[in-house]
């Protein structure tokens, strides 16, 4: 990873990963980072901005160290809560259906704090949003709650 001082803003981290996806995070003097993920097409333009918080910065860093043996788990508190990663399967009852019809919420206590598809990330998805197959729904939850949720959204 190369860096590149930016004079008045902060530090730019720039990045090429194993699938040759292009991404840069600059870390501001004030603690937020911008979070830039490029087009593969055109690796100059941004297919993606997140602007981040310093607060929000760190729950990222955390859930990219994950504390735990599962390589599905991204992070526990010490309130006995877990963030997993849990991909919507094509064959799932709830692909093309919205994320609300899932009771999830309601049925586990677990939240769906975002969404990942594609190059794409959609944080806090409302009630009406439509899942599709392939998508990876990051949930925090309890252990038990969480393992109820996948077997809800694993449900064809």
């Amino acid at each position: 990873m190369g860096h590149t001082p930016l004079p008045g803003i902060g530090v730019r981290y720039d990045l090429v990963t194993r699938e040759r996806r292009r991404l840069s995070v600059i870390a501001h003097l004030d603690g937020s980072r911008t979070l830039n993920v490029y087009r593969r097409d055109d690796p100059d333009d941004t297919a993606v901005c997140l602007k981040l918080n310093a607060e929000e910065a760190a729950t990222v860093v955390d859930a990219l160290l994950p504390s735990h043996h599962s390589p599905n788990l991204l992070a526990t508190a010490e309130l006995g809560l877990v963030a997993e990663r849990i991909e919507l399967p094509s064959t799932s009852y709830w692909n093309g259906r919205v994320l609300g019809d899932t009771r999830m919420r309601t049925d586990t206590g677990v939240s769906v704090v975002a969404v990942l598809r594609r190059a794409e990330a959609i944080p806090s998805p409302g009630p009406d949003f439509r899942l599709a197959g392939g998508d990876t729904l990051i949930v925090i939850g309890t252990r038990e709650g969480v393992g109820v949720a996948a077997d809800i959204l694993g449900r064809e």
